[in-house]
């Protein structure tokens, strides 16, 4: 089966645009030098892609400008050669004159120089002065606007670092004062165990009551040398006999 007929028209895809140009500016390059070997032929080839970039071909040992000449020559047609110095100096002329104009608008602005100025150009230029005073005014005011807006979301960032700075040591003064209610609590619970123990085993014979298991404890060794100088009252009547016989048997 042969090829089918490709439809000729712009590729819209610029990838496969890329890759078409590719590989046929390639052929076409090959075919022309092919056709300069084959038949002896001059030929300038010159191709621009649609991004600008150019590819040309020449038969050797003939130039571009060459090939260019001998067309022109062949056609007789020529290059149209533009003046540049009439062209340099009309230019240079409307920019010195751009210039000067320039320079008197600024004079008449700064208020210099205003003796050869007519009314009506006093008019036009105070218009002008009231019209820039207005447009300095309105970026003044933006400018002062943009600050207060500023200055107040630095005030609010401030106040919300100062709330929460506040409520940090709120909550750390409060952690404080649960400790301290739990230590007291713990101290009022010892206390109160120590005066159950006392109430428990009640001590005769002594100056003063001990307020503390400390002074309990001082008063062992006491204890221990006077055995029977510090004796336990007795609940039970069977008890108080028993102790009571004890006690007649070590008098006498």
């Amino acid at each position: 089966m042969g090829r089918g007929k490709i439809e000729v028209k712009r590729i819209e895809n610029n990838t496969s645009r890329q890759v078409t140009f590719s590989k046929r500016r390639t052929g076409l390059l090959k075919k022309t030098h092919e056709l300069s070997v084959l038949c002896d032929a001059q030929i300038g080839l010159i191709v621009f892609s649609n991004k600008g970039k150019l590819f040309e071909y020449t038969t050797h040992p003939l130039s571009m400008s060459q090939i260019i000449e001998k067309y022109l020559k062949a056609t007789g047609s020529r290059i149209p050669e533009h003046n540049n110095r009439e062209h340099l100096h009309s230019e240079l002329t409307r920019m010195k004159n751009e210039t000067l104009n320039l320079q008197l608008s600024l004079q008449r602005y700064k208020g210099d120089d205003l003796s050869s100025v007519q009314l009506e150009e006093l008019n036009q230029l105070e218009q002008k002065l009231e019209y820039s005073v207005q447009k300095v005014r309105a970026r003044k005011f933006q400018l002062l606007q943009q600050q207060v807006d500023n200055l107040q979301r630095t005030e609010k960032v401030l106040e919300r670092e100062n709330d929460e700075m506040y409520h940090w040591l709120m909550g750390k003064q409060q952690e404080e004062i649960n400790q301290q209610q739990a230590a007291a609590m713990t101290e009022l619970k010892l206390v109160g165990q120590e005066h159950q123990l006392f109430e428990q085993f009640p001590f005769y014979g002594s100056e003063e009551q001990p307020n503390s298991v400390l002074q309990l404890a001082a008063n062992l060794p006491e204890l221990q040398l006077h055995p029977y100088q510090y004796r336990l009252q007795p609940t039970q009547p069977n008890l108080q006999e028993s102790t009571s016989a004890q006690h007649n048997i070590y008098d006498s």
